[in-house]
């Protein structure tokens, strides 16, 4: 049971890691990871999301008929998604005001629905909590990965931080939707280069 425990949580760190290996949930990674900061906070409020509904799912994968599944799996991951956002709204009002509607589209997100669907709903409660939490630490862990090059090289920053001198000029493209794409792209091509070694 340990080993399987093990497997389910590490493979959302790197073989299945969401944005560079299944390539899912973009909108969120290309949007909200102008900083570090934006991509931790979002990475954090995922985590919460896909550990509770996996959760939940998994208790539930007996009782909820499969016609409406979906519909159900939709209805819990909006429950958790509603008490993010107001846990954010109360005690990290500004990191909420700059995610703004990307917190909601939690529910959308196409990597807690996927998760649901494709493992909470047919393994245990104690596995689905280790996908939940592997899945979302890998995804927070991009976010922020993502947001670290696009911040220091687009600002000059880390965590609101210089990380260069003075006389650095700011690459603004990196902190703007293209240049979020290029970012992607570029650690996309180094994940593949790292995983083909």
């Amino acid at each position: 049971m340990a080993q399987s425990m093990v497997k389910e949580f590490t493979k959302g760190l790197w073989a299945e890691i969401p944005p560079f290996r299944l390539v899912l949930g973009l909108c969120p990674v290309l949007a909200v990871t102008k900083s570090v900061e934006n991509g931790i906070g979002m990475g954090i409020a995922t985590t919460f999301v896909l550990v509770c509904s996996n959760l939940l799912v998994s208790l539930l994968r007996s009782v909820i008929p499969a016609k409406v599944r979906i519909a159900a799996y939709i209805i819990i991951i909006a429950t958790f998604v509603t008490v993010v956002e107001l846990v954010m709204q109360a005690y990290t009002y500004p990191l909420f005001l700059k995610l703004g509607i990307f917190i909601p589209l939690i529910v959308v997100n196409c990597i807690v629905l996927g998760r649901a669907e494709a493992f909470a709903s047919k393994n245990s409660p104690v596995l689905s909590i280790a996908d939940g939490l592997g899945m979302g630490i890998g995804f927070t862990l991009s976010l922020g990965a993502l947001g670290a090059v696009r911040e220091s090289l687009g600002n000059g920053t880390i965590l609101g931080s210089p990380v260069f001198g003075p006389e650095f000029q700011p690459f603004t493209f990196m902190v703007e939707a293209p240049g979020a794409f290029v970012c992607l792209g570029l650690m996309l091509c180094l994940m593949n280069l790292i995983g083909k070694k």
